[in-house]
């Protein structure tokens, strides 16, 4: 998949924040550490340093939402990274991303206060989850 068709995927799924554009794409899987897992409609980015992996951004575009593809772009990178702990952050307010990443066994560590500033202007927390992987 290319820098492109992710920022286009990213930009669909996306609405309520800035997405990320294809020059920032390029530049993070210019990053050895960062690791890709897509499908035609979404993927996972990830970067794992020194053991520890951080889910980057997951997208789906909005027509394959609710079709299990987020599940298997978890299931994916959880399972193919040489990691012990892995980490996200998530806002508040996403509840169909909280919801899947509780079902993939995260659990909610910390808050950062007002972290995404919505299109309206409103911030939103962001809540910091981890996960235990071997």
């Amino acid at each position: 998949m290319t820098p492109f068709e992710l920022s286009q995927i990213h930009s669909a799924a996306f609405t309520m924040s800035r997405p990320w554009s294809a020059q920032e794409f390029t530049t993070l899987l210019s990053n050895p550490h960062t690791h890709l897992f897509a499908c035609p409609t979404g993927f996972a980015l990830a970067q794992v340093i020194a053991g520890e992996a951080e889910l980057l951004t997951i997208a789906v575009n909005p027509d394959a939402q609710g079709k299990g593809t987020g599940h298997k772009l978890m299931s994916e990178w959880l399972s193919k990274v040489d990691a012990t702990e892995a980490f996200l952050d998530v806002a508040a307010d996403n509840n169909a991303a909280r919801n899947l990443y509780t079902a993939h066994g995260f659990a909610e560590v910390a808050r950062r206060k007002s972290y995404y500033t919505r299109k309206t202007g409103n911030s939103v927390d962001a809540i910091v989850m981890h996960k235990t992987l071997r």
